[in-house]
């Protein structure tokens, strides 16, 4: 679990950098909904990624110590990810719903471009 901690604190990271770029898209571009979009997209799927996380160390334990196991919590990040289109369509003048649907993936898309940066880099 250990491991997947790093992963998540590398995570942390990279959203700061990309919440960065967003903030000076939005400032410095025509294009403020895009960016808005991207960030409110990108800080969902972060929240997917967390409880992802969470979850993961609690069906851990359980497998460890012999209980019963758990769901991965598949409802709460469909539900989350709902949330974020549901604020995006309901505030088009600020949020753009494509790329907000676009920045619920970005976590994802982040942590398979650092397994394969590790891959290459070990392997």
């Amino acid at each position: 679990m250990l491991e997947l901690h790093q992963i998540f604190a590398k995570q942390k990271r990279m959203l700061f950098f990309l919440l960065a770029f967003c903030a000076l898209g939005w400032a410095f571009t025509p294009y403020e909904t895009v960016f808005a979009g991207l960030a409110l997209g990108a800080l969902f799927g972060q929240y997917n990624f967390w409880i992802l996380v969470r979850r993961m160390e609690r069906f851990d334990h359980s497998i460890s110590e012999g209980k019963k196991v758990a769901s991965l919590g598949s409802a709460f990040r469909f539900a989350s990810g709902i949330a974020a289109v549901a604020v995006a369509t309901m505030l088009p003048k600020y949020f753009h719903l494509i790329s907000t649907v676009i920045g619920l993936m970005i976590p994802y898309v982040l942590l398979l471009v650092d397994r394969i940066v590790f891959h290459v880099k070990y392997q």
